[in-house]
C-alpha cells in the first residue's frame, strides 16, 4: 500500500457495493509514525461507513491509530494481545491450524475466530475446501463466538455460507477480478443475500 489515499479511494468505492462488516487491514512494513499514519487515513474511510477496522498483527497501534481492533495470529499472538486491546477494543484470532487452537482462542475469549486464511506468505497452510467447511460446522453448532471464513475465491463464498460461518472474508482475489473490486464485493454480496448469510 505504496499510495495510501488511491487505496482509500479504491477501498470506499469497494464498501459502497456491499454490506460489509470490517475490513482487515494488512500493512506493508514502514516505521511506526508511517504505519499510524496509513491506518488513520484508512480508518476515516471505513469507518465513516460505519464499518469495523482491524488492523492485522499490530495491537500496539490500534488504538494510537484510531483503529477498533487487531486480528491475531495464533494463541500465542492472541494471548500477549489481550490486555492491550481488552476491554476497549476487538480482538480476533486467525492462524488457528487445528480445533484445538480454535478452542484455546475461543477460552482465551476471541472477539471471532477465522478459519482459511491463508499463511502471509499468501498461499501455504490453508486446508482443502472440504476441511474448512467441516471446521466452520462444527464451530458454529457448539461455540458463540462468531467465525469467519477466509474465502480464497469467489466460488468459495456460498460452501463457507452454508456451512455456518457468521462472516465471510473476502480475499485479496477482490483486488485483481475484471469488472473492478466493487463488482466482486457486490457479487459476493448478492450470494451471501441469496442464502440469507
Amino acid at each position: 500500500m505504496d499510495d495510501t489515499a488511491a487505496f482509500a479511494r479504491a477501498l470506499d468505492a469497494a464498501l459502497a457495493a456491499g454490506d460489509v462488516a470490517a475490513v482487515l487491514l494488512r500493512l506493508a512494513e514502514a516505521d511506526e509514525r508511517a504505519t499510524i499514519n496509513r491506518t488513520r487515513t484508512v480508518a476515516a474511510v471505513v469507518q465513516g461507513r460505519d464499518i469495523a477496522l482491524l488492523v492485522d498483527g499490530r495491537p500496539e497501534i490500534v488504538a494510537r491509530a484510531g483503529a477498533d481492533g487487531a486480528h491475531l495470529n495464533g494463541i500465542d499472538a492472541l494471548r500477549a494481545a489481550l490486555p492491550t486491546l481488552k476491554p476497549a477494543h476487538i480482538a480476533g484470532a486467525g492462524g488457528l491450524h487445528s480445533r484445538h487452537d480454535a478452542m484455546l482462542a475461543g477460552e482465551a475469549d476471541a472477539d471471532y475466530v477465522m478459519f482459511g486464511e491463508p499463511d502471509h506468505g499468501g498461499s501455504g497452510g490453508r486446508p482443502s475446501l472440504e476441511a474448512l467447511t467441516e471446521r466452520l460446522a462444527w464451530w458454529a453448532e457448539l461455540f458463540q463466538p462468531p467465525c469467519i471464513g477466509y474465502a480464497a475465491g469467489k466460488d468459495e463464498v456460498r460452501p463457507l455460507a452454508e456451512a455456518g460461518a457468521d462472516f465471510v472474508a473476502l480475499g485479496d482475489w477482490i483486488w485483481t477480478e475484471l469488472g473492478g473490486t466493487d463488482r466482486a464485493v457486490a457479487a459476493a454480496n448478492d450470494i451471501l443475500a441469496a442464502i440469507g448469510a
